[in-house]
């Protein structure tokens, strides 16, 4: 072991046992980790203007838009990056799209 910079590197790891960088190794997805951390911007639902006619749902590259039962529900803020196609795609304006403030 030796110590860098205060990082410890074992130096009996062969390097054909590193993983390289950029290179998946397991199956994963935005389910799998809380990925609206990093979000700037908030979709807020507004219930009482929505007419649930779902064209949020399926454009949601997020799944973040729950719906049950043949209605949507409030946002999955756990997976929500923030994109907005949903408030574009929203016909009747139930959907803003804000500044998230932290």
């Amino acid at each position: 072991m030796i110590t860098r910079k205060g990082i410890t590197i074992d130096e009996k790891i062969a390097w054909q046992d590193i993983t390289p960088g950029g290179v998946i190794t397991v199956a994963g997805s935005a389910e799998s980790f809380n990925t609206g951390d990093w979000r700037t911007m908030i979709p807020v639902f507004k219930a009482e203007k929505c007419k649930q006619c779902l064209l949020c749902a399926p454009v949601c590259p997020d799944c973040s838009i729950p719906v049950k039962d043949g209605k949507r529900g409030e946002f999955d803020y756990k997976h929500c990056k923030g994109c907005g196609i949903c408030a574009k795609v929203c016909p009747f304006d139930a959907i803003d799209f804000i500044k998230e403030e932290k």
